[in-house]
């Protein structure tokens, strides 16, 4: 089949942007030129690539297509820069706690050369977004190279169970008990996180529910545990040393998180770059 870049165009800033009309303010044409271009591509392709709701979704047939539009989108970017004044731009899916810890330190000095378009995704899940088409590499937990896709494994993110003295004070006074933690307030980042559980599962070796308060920002979610709203795991990387503030409730017991680097086979300079650092800075951090 002829692919047309300016359709590719198209469907790249649809998606990104949520609907036509947003997606014309971007590409500097009107809603109809990308509902033309749109549907001119679906002809081509002779599958629905979007789904026409709120929000707009992709299609199976869709992702395919989205990864090769971003795919061209970053060789063309690759062959303007440096004479455009426009740097590539490297998208990527990245977990909070790798985030606010250990990976922004290993970006930063790209920064001037680079544009970052980054999309916090939990580690267990970063990996749809590769498969969707949506990001050019994430840190994932999965091993299995997504089809199209390379693996590198980065190393190991150790989390503890953390409080503040006088939460264990209140609630903890017997230590890690199988009947305190069942009934001691607990801090979850979101719906999709599940190391709090995993540590439980260890502990108890049968599933509780004790209450949970939910705190969707890493940084927010620490300050949480500090002001003894409940336990929660923190990564080794966001523990100091000597801190008087944080108690691990449980010095036996921690939950390893295996993290990987999966990107592209599609190789540009500004991927590589960018891979380079974060491989770099987790042989520095990770274990």
């Amino acid at each position: 089949m002829n692919l047309n870049f300016e359709q590719l165009r198209a469907l790249v800033a649809v998606v990104d942007e949520g609907s036509f009309d947003a997606a014309a303010r971007v590409l500097h044409v009107t809603p109809s030129a990308i509902s033309q271009r749109i549907k001119a591509l679906e002809s081509s392709a002779g599958a629905v690539l979007l789904l026409r709701g709120r929000p707009i979704q992709v299609t199976d047939a869709g992702r395919a297509y989205l990864r090769l539009a971003r795919q061209v989108a970053a060789l063309t970017d690759e062959l303007s820069h440096p004479d455009s004044s426009d740097p590539p731009v490297v998208s990527l899916a990245i977990n909070g706690d790798s985030l606010a810890t250990w990976v922004l330190p290993a970006l930063a000095p790209l920064a001037a050369d680079l544009c970052f378009d980054i999309r916090r995704e939990d580690q267990d899940h970063s990996a749809a977004l590769l498969r969707e088409g949506v990001v050019m590499a994430a840190i994932t937990t999965d091993a299995r190279p997504v089809q199209g896709c390379t693996v590198r494994r980065l190393g190991v993110m150790r989390y503890r169970p953390m409080a503040s003295p006088d939460y264990v004070a209140r609630f903890l006074p017997r230590g890690a008990t199988v009947e305190d933690l069942a009934v001691a307030p607990m801090l979850v980042f979101d719906r999709r996180d599940n190391l709090q559980d995993r540590y439980l599962r260890r502990r108890t070796r049968r599933r509780l529910d004790p209450p949970r308060h939910y705190i969707p920002a890493t940084r927010e979610f620490e300050a949480a545990i500090r002001q003894g709203m409940g336990w929660g795991m923190l990564p080794d990387q966001q523990l100091p040393a000597d801190d008087a503030g944080l108690v691990c409730i449980d010095p036996e017991r921690h939950v390893d998180v295996t993290l990987y680097w999966q990107q592209w086979k599609l190789r540009t300079a500004a991927l590589d770059r960018t891979a380079a650092a974060i491989q770099a800075a987790a042989r520095a951090h990770l274990t």
